[in-house]
C-alpha cells in the first residue's frame, strides 16, 4: 500500500488548491487590505482529530512564511470547542487555503471518527474492523489513513494487492471450485480471499488452500455456522449490512474481521471553523 509521506500531501494540497484558485485566484480577497493577523482552528464537535499535516501545508503553499502550530496530534480524541491548531501570517495567505484546510481536517476527522465507533463497539471481542474499496475516487489513501487513526484496519488497497473472488466473479465463472482452484494455481505469492454468500457455497470449497473466507450478507445464525466450520482453514471475515446497532452481534458470532463500506462512502465530515483572534 502506498505511504502518506510529505511529497503526497503537497502533491495531494497542490491539485485542491488548484481546483479552488483557478483561473484568476481569491477575487475576493483582493479586495481586503493585507495585514499581520492570528487565527484559531477550532472544532465544533467532539472527534478523532486527523490531517493537521495536510491543513499545515495547505497554509504553507500559499505563504511559506504563515505558521502553523498544532495544538493537538492526529489519532487524539478532543471535545467540542478544541482549539487544534493556531495560524499567524497575512491575512489573504490564511484567507486563501482556509477552506481547502478544513475541508481535509474534516474528511480525514470524520472517518476516523467512524471508524473509532465501530471500533469501540466491538472491544472485548477478538475482532478487527475493516475498510473496503468503498472510497471518494483519488482520495483512497487519504481515507484509509482516517481508518487508522480510528482504530480500523486497512483491507487491500486496489485490485493488484490480493485476489479476492466475489459474486460476480463466480456469476461468470459459474463454477466456485474451478475457480478457486484456478486463482491457486496463479496466486504469484499474492493472498487468496473468497466471498460466500451460503452455507452450501462454502461447503464446495472447504480445504482448499487459501487464506481468507467471506461471508456476504449471512444471518448471523449461519454466520456462526459458517465460522465453526471454516475458522480451522481460514481467516475468517463478515460483510454486508453492517452497522453501529447489529455490528457487536455480528462479531459474537467468532469472526475475526468486519469489512464496512459505510465508514468511507458515508462518514459525515467533521465540522471545523477558522476564527480570527486579531
Amino acid at each position: 500500500m502506498q505511504k502518506i509521506n510529505h511529497k503526497y500531501i503537497k502533491f495531494i494540497i497542490q491539485q485542491a488548491l488548484r481546483e479552488d484558485l483557478r483561473p484568476s485566484g481569491d477575487i475576493t480577497t483582493k479586495n481586503i487590505k493585507d495585514k499581520k493577523v492570528t487565527a484559531k482552528i477550532i472544532a465544533n464537535q467532539k472527534c478523532v482529530v486527523g490531517g493537521l499535516k495536510f491543513a499545515s501545508q495547505a497554509f504553507k503553499i500559499s505563504d511559506k512564511k504563515i505558521t502553523f502550530k498544532a495544538k493537538t496530534k492526529d489519532g487524539r480524541k478532543i471535545n467540542k470547542g478544541k482549539v487544534i491548531a493556531i495560524l499567524k501570517g497575512k491575512a489573504s495567505g490564511i484567507l486563501k487555503s482556509e477552506r481547502v484546510a478544513l475541508n481535509f481536517l474534516g474528511l480525514i476527522s470524520g472517518v476516523a471518527t467512524t471508524t473509532n465507533k465501530f471500533v469501540n463497539k466491538v472491544k472485548g471481542k477478538s475482532c478487527k474492523i475493516c475498510c473496503t474499496r468503498k472510497t471518494l475516487p483519488n482520495l483512497r489513501l487519504i481515507q484509509k489513513y482516517g481508518i487508522k487513526l480510528g482504530g480500523g484496519t486497512n483491507h487491500r488497497f486496489n485490485l493488484s494487492d490480493e485476489i479476492l473472488i466475489k459474486d460476480n466473479h463466480i456469476a461468470v465463472g459459474k463454477n466456485i471450485y474451478n475457480l478457486v482452484k484456478k486463482a491457486i494455481k496463479n496466486k504469484k505469492g499474492k493472498k487468496i480471499t473468497v466471498e460466500v454468500d451460503n452455507l452450501n457455497q462454502l461447503k464446495k470449497i472447504i480445504g482448499l488452500k487459501f487464506n481468507r473466507i467471506l461471508f456476504d450478507n449471512m444471518s448471523n445464525k449461519n454466520l456462526r455456522k459458517a465460522v465453526k466450520i471454516s475458522k480451522i482453514f481460514y481467516e475468517t471475515e463478515a460483510s454486508g449490512g453492517v452497522t453501529l446497532d447489529n455490528v457487536r452481534k455480528i462479531a459474537s458470532t467468532g469472526v475475526k474481521r468486519i469489512s464496512i463500506g459505510q465508514i468511507t462512502h458515508s462518514s459525515p465530515a467533521i465540522d471545523f471553523k477558522l476564527d480570527f483572534i486579531s
